[in-house]
């Protein structure tokens, strides 16, 4: 079937298309209701059918002939530890630690938290709490104390899993410290903590609260699947909130099962036995769909990768990993292939790696600018495939389907929308836009399988985040437009759009034109306000590994650049050279921020940032006279 074929199935007919799909997995009791919609117009997929998401990624594969294929491999550089685990091993492993959890009172629906690195035990608790049927909340590791208790008190856990530290490359994080604390502040007090001991730090309990891991694994049978319907939630994932208080996205076990099933072939072109690595961390949404639960619903191993792209020890490390387990399918944000590029732009590290297993990389997260998808597709001559989706979808709202009909590339596009999404770009007022239009990326409802059903104990904020603006929409947040080919171009969020005299202008494609300079390894662009044209945009960047230019012959060459590629309208006249952009711990650049701080407006010091110093570096700029 041709892409054009599945896609008009899925919107013709989407209730059979999904059908179809779910028929690709083994239930318990097979769906009959296969869409719904409830007393508030929410949707749901598969709401009366019967399974278990552990059953469906683990059991039934021991059951049909993958016991002995490996299932995970855990790969730490920070630690120099390596371990696999077979099917029959991981479902032994889960079965036993859902056997722990029992013992300690969790039973279906109940909420545990996990504030965990990333290590195997991490991925069998994920997987231990989907066999009994509770709802997992993953707090990423690198989150404050602060933070935390704030997720504590809003999943409000009966238990919470942790471990003694952390390793960032040759740094402990310790964990319970920041465990400690936030149960303190926290005004919910979970009933138990259980702690796993890694070998590089051993930490004191807390008497009647605290338990060790190992000795809790020793009193434990293991435990069988329970059967939950498609509607009861697997996890609650906090992504950002503009309010400052994180939103509590929730999966539905069902519809999210089908899609990662669907995902595997259609998009990532994966089979049965393939091994497939996405490099991000199961604290973020990537980790969960695509670490965890998508390749073990496909019969694929993953890997679980404890280190960075580079300094772990070198740029060659993501090399090193694909020639090692034979990879064919990478996936990781951009940001992560600028910082290999940064400190390899000659791709010297590449050479010296077997990489004839790799089909195709994969990035999202974030755009993936021209100049990075430039230089993967020269130094490594596979297909670089940007897709992109969000946290509340769990998987790519638009890719170029490999599994499917592979299309031809397009830099800066995330190609064509995935089968079950509806792309519409609108106008302030909620009006289609023709092709080659800037505007809000919307989704007309329903939403495919997997997409959020509710923001945790908030439907009002479910329902004014994103669907009120525009009724009977999805509204992405997102802004961009559609080309005469049916090509999506996502050109970042709606407010990275700035006015300048009258004009909107993407600071995205200001970005694609910064990051051509041979001498910039990564760039942002960010609105400031201007009294006579409303805003001007100011330019950052961070030079390559090794190169030196004057400041000033730098700044002059890239306006010249933007003046000859978007023109003198864009009035680039403004850029500074930084050591390193202001980030997220998963990569992503803080725009938002760095323009409050350009325009002197109030901030808040986001919880995900990965270097607060980055931060005072744009101040001092900001205040320059």
């Amino acid at each position: 079937m041709s892409y054009q074929d599945e896609y008009n199935y899925s919107m013709n007919e989407p209730e059979a298309f999904w059908k179809d799909k779910a028929g690709d997995l083994e239930w318990f009791k097979q769906p009959e209701t296969i869409l719904s919609q409830d007393e508030h117009g929410i949707h749901h997929w598969f709401a009366d059918g019967e399974m278990n998401t552990s059953y469906m990624a683990l059991d039934y594969h021991v059951n049909n002939g993958r016991a002995d294929q490996l299932a995970l491999i855990y790969d730490s550089p920070v630690t120099a530890t390596k371990k696999t685990y077979t099917y029959r091993q991981l479902r032994d492993e889960v079965a036993l630690c859902a056997g722990m959890l029992k013992n300690f009172g969790v039973v279906k629906a109940d909420r545990v938290i996990l504030y965990m690195p990333m290590i195997p035990e991490t991925v069998i608790a994920m997987l231990a709490c989907a066999r009994l049927g509770a709802i997992h909340s993953v707090v990423f590791g690198g989150f404050s104390s602060r933070e935390l208790a704030i997720r504590i008190d809003d999943a409000t856990p009966k238990v919470v899993l942790s471990a003694s530290c952390g390793i960032e490359i040759s740094t402990e994080i310790n964990y319970k410290a920041l465990l400690d604390s936030a149960i303190e502040m926290a005004a919910h007090k979970p009933q138990s903590c259980i702690i796993f001991q890694r070998p590089q730090k051993h930490v004191e309990m807390v008497a009647g609260r605290d338990f060790d891991w190992c000795d809790s694994l020793k009193k434990a049978s293991p435990a069988d699947c329970v059967a939950v319907k498609g509607s009861d939630l697997l996890y609650i994932l906090y992504t950002s909130g503009t309010t400052g208080k994180p939103k509590g996205v929730v999966r539905e076990n069902g519809g999210h099962a089908v899609a990662m099933k669907y995902s595997m072939k259609a998009i990532y072109n994966t089979e049965p036995g393939d091994v497939y690595w996405a490099a991000s961390d199961v604290g973020w949404v990537v980790g969960h769909s695509y670490i965890v639960y998508a390749p073990l619903l496909q019969g694929c191993t993953t890997i679980l990768y404890e280190g960075k792209p580079v300094m772990t020890p070198d740029p060659g490390a993501f090399w090193r990993v694909i020639s090692e387990y034979k990879v064919k399918a990478l996936f990781t944000a951009p940001t992560a292939f600028r910082a290999i590029k940064k400190e390899d732009p000659d791709g010297e590290y590449i050479k010296k790696y077997d990489l004839s297993s790799l089909s195709t990389i994969f990035a999202a997260g974030e755009r993936l600018d021209p100049p990075t998808y430039e230089w993967l597709t020269e130094k490594l001559q596979r297909p670089v495939i940007d897709h992109w989706w969000q946290t509340e979808t769990g998987w790519a709202i638009a890719s170029n389907l490999r599994g499917i009909e592979p299309m031809p590339v397009k830099a800066g596009s995330a190609t064509v929308p995935v089968p079950g999404f509806n792309i519409q770009i609108l106008d302030e007022n909620g009006k289609q836009l023709p092709v080659n239009r800037q505007g809000n990326i919307a989704i007309k409802l329903p939403m495919p399988p997997s997409c959020l059903t509710n923001i945790w104990g908030d439907l009002a904020r479910l329902k004014s985040s994103y669907f009120e603006a525009y009724p009977g929409y999805y509204v992405s947040g997102d802004g961009g437009y559609i080309d005469d080919d049916g090509y999506l171009f996502v050109m970042g969020r709606v407010d990275d759009v700035i006015n300048i005299a009258g004009h909107r202008l993407s600071t995205g494609e200001m970005e694609e034109v910064v990051g051509k300079h041979n001498a910039v390894a990564e760039c942002a662009v960010v609105g400031r306000n201007d009294e006579l044209k409303g805003q001007l945009p100011v330019g950052f960047v961070v030079l390559k590994s090794g190169v030196e230019i004057d400041d000033e012959i730098l700044i002059n060459e890239l306006v010249q650049m933007i003046r000859t590629d978007i023109g003198p309208v864009a009035c680039f006249k403004e850029a500074y050279v930084v050591k390193r952009l202001p980030k997220t711990r998963s990569g992503k650049i803080l725009r938002k921020t760095m323009r409050h701080i350009m325009n002197g407006e109030e901030y808040a010091m986001p919880s995900t940032i990965d270097d607060p110093a980055s931060l005072q570096d744009i101040e001092q700029l900001a205040n320059k006279p």
